[in-house]
């Protein structure tokens, strides 16, 4: 089946309109349109945001009652619990909230659980330990929304919690002293996009003016958060929450200051990834660090992350640095093999992609990269793919989907043959009694058949718009560079040109081509790249039709360079 090309709709009025306002080239006049912003003013905010727009961080709910309950711990020298997720999200918040309270020497320590063996949030077991420990207050970060029986114990126990989350609530809130979460229902902050660390830095930034006011920087000196926006933008990213609003504004002063490479940890994971720190993007965050940071809680423990990331020296995040390393390796290792067994079993069985859904399950798979290796299959055959670790009476896994189909709901349809599950449309995390995992796979087996069409599985792409080759020029890729970060509400540009002619071509890394791209009648010439060819052999010599991304060239200066995406 062809890949759909959908060609986003223009409105040649309100574009041309705002590149006369503006100054801008066209075609980002139209991609500015094609993202909802058309008029003047918010078109400049967007391609150069200051702080001035900034939300009030009181404006989320429960958030004067956090702060007041904050700083009276900190004055009576209460001990505080910071309990974090495992991921990127998780440890960064951790991370952030436990720099800024130990800045007024607040008798404060953090928690991150151990990903199989604990599972996720914040639960009874870990409430036991708090009280062991003499625990006036826990403050969760990126988790907590859903851990009722918890936090219900904390308060028998006397310790009061401080849930701050950015997962969809249930129908009911957890009974805590406060609950700091822009999606709960009665928050009108207008927030929804913020991730776990975002939570976490509105509440540090809510602190910093409860403090002042209370006179607490007298003593201590009132500090900057400035230095603390490359862990929002490190777990911002690494979270692919929408990148608009206050998000766009902070990671884009976040990654000025990974730039910096003022935090050791983050120096040094750069080093350990091969990473140029002047040049860091948004893609080196998604692709090179995160995936370190969540190798640990994926293959070791969590943990690891939060001391390098607070290092204060070179010397001690070196060595956990490579270490991070080399726990991405095995996972990448793990992955490639769970992998290579499915595809096997596809070449055993090709009646097993026959349906809409394809869902497997072994006792050998390693369940915390499930995710990682359905989405990589769901790319590849186009469809949704839950993939099962079988653990004696019970299996645990990961769903990915593609666009139109919504995997949560599906899952909905059918959780009375579930355990358990949460996630989203494209992602979901379920459990499921080993005895019924072929009814569950029969059940929606069918309920696919039925919902959904073959036009569902229909791979589709997104065009931005259509180019000359003469189109492409430096000032061109220098505007849309100015349209970063890309990500999640702000997706890179995918171009389109036709009929172009291969001028010159060689092989690089042994897999990917560098070209110089040609048309007729014309004498201008860009440079282009293909990465990760799986057949170096009889390579075309003419593109009748060619996506791409145009980027500024990281190895020539001042020149535009085409990334090719698959057709």
């Amino acid at each position: 089946m062809q890949t759909e090309l959908i060609h986003t709709p223009t409105d040649d009025k309100k574009t041309d309109a705002l590149a006369a306002a503006i100054g801008c080239h066209r075609i980002v006049a139209h991609l500015l349109v094609s993202r909802g912003i058309d008029s003047e003013k918010e078109a400049r905010f967007f391609l150069k945001p200051t702080f001035e727009r900034l939300s009030n961080p009181f404006d989320l709910k429960d958030m004067d009652k956090a702060c007041e309950r904050i700083y009276q711990a900190v004055i009576n020298r209460e001990k505080i619990l910071i309990f974090g997720d495992f991921d990127a999200d998780g440890v960064t918040a951790t991370a952030l909230i436990l720099e800024f309270l130990t800045l007024v020497e607040a008798d404060v320590a953090w928690y991150i659980p151990h990903r199989s063996k604990e599972g996720y949030s914040i639960q009874s077991d870990h409430i036991a330990m708090a009280a062991e420990t003499d625990v006036d207050l826990i403050i969760t970060v990126d988790c907590g929304i859903t851990s009722h029986d918890a936090v219900t114990l904390a308060a028998n126990e006397d310790i009061d919690v401080i849930v701050t989350d950015h997962h969809e609530p249930g129908t009911t809130l957890p009974k805590a002293l406060a609950v700091i979460n822009p999606k709960r229902s009665d928050c009108a902050s207008g927030l929804y996009f913020l991730a776990g660390v975002g939570v976490a830095f509105f509440l540090v930034m809510a602190l910093r003016k409860t403090f002042r006011e209370n006179n607490l920087w007298e003593k201590f000196g009132e500090p900057g958060l400035l230095g603390f926006l490359d862990l929002f933008a490190l777990g911002t990213i690494g979270d692919m929450v929408p990148l608009i609003n206050d998000n766009r504004v902070l990671c884009l002063a976040g990654l000025r200051q990974l730039r910096k490479g003022s935090r050791p940890g983050i120096q040094t994971l750069a080093q350990a990834a091969r990473l140029d720190l002047n040049q860091l993007d948004a893609d080196d965050i998604s692709f090179k660090l995160v995936p370190r940071i969540n190798a640990a809680g994926r293959i070791s423990h969590a943990r690891i992350c939060v001391s390098h990331l607070t290092a204060s020296h070179p010397a001690q995040a070196g060595p956990t640095a490579e270490l991070l390393d080399q726990l991405n390796l095995k996972r990448q290792q793990i992955e490639r093999e769970i992998v290579a067994d499915i595809e096997r079993r596809l070449e055993r069985d090709p009646s097993l992609l026959d349906h809409r859904l394809l869902m497997l399950w072994d006792a050998k798979w390693e369940a915390s990269v499930l995710g990682i290796a359905a989405s990589r299959l769901s790319r590849k055959y186009n469809r949704p793919v839950i993939l099962l670790r079988v653990n004696e009476n019970l299996c645990t896994g990961s769903c990915r989907s593609i666009g139109r189909i919504n995997i949560h709901q599906v899952l909905t349809a059918h959780e009375d043959l579930l355990v358990k599950f949460g996630g989203h449309a494209m992602a979901a995390g379920l459990t499921v009694k080993t005895d019924l995992l072929s009814p569950l796979k029969n059940a929606l087996a069918a309920h696919m058949e039925d919902v959904f069409s073959e036009r569902d599985l229909q791979k589709a792409v997104t065009v931005d718009a259509e180019l000359k080759l003469e189109d492409i020029t430096l000032d061109l890729a220098l505007q849309i560079d100015g349209l970063k970060p890309f990500g999640t509400a702000n997706p890179e540009p995918l171009f389109l040109c036709r009929n172009l002619w291969v001028a010159s071509s060689h092989i690089i890394g042994n897999c990917h081509r560098k070209m110089v791209l040609k048309a007729e009648n014309t004498d201008t010439a860009v440079e282009a790249m293909q990465f990760n060819l799986s057949d170096t052999n009889d390579l075309p010599n003419f593109f009748g039709k060619l996506l791409f991304r145009l980027k500024l060239n990281r190895f020539k200066a001042c020149s535009p360079q085409l990334i090719i995406e698959e057709l």
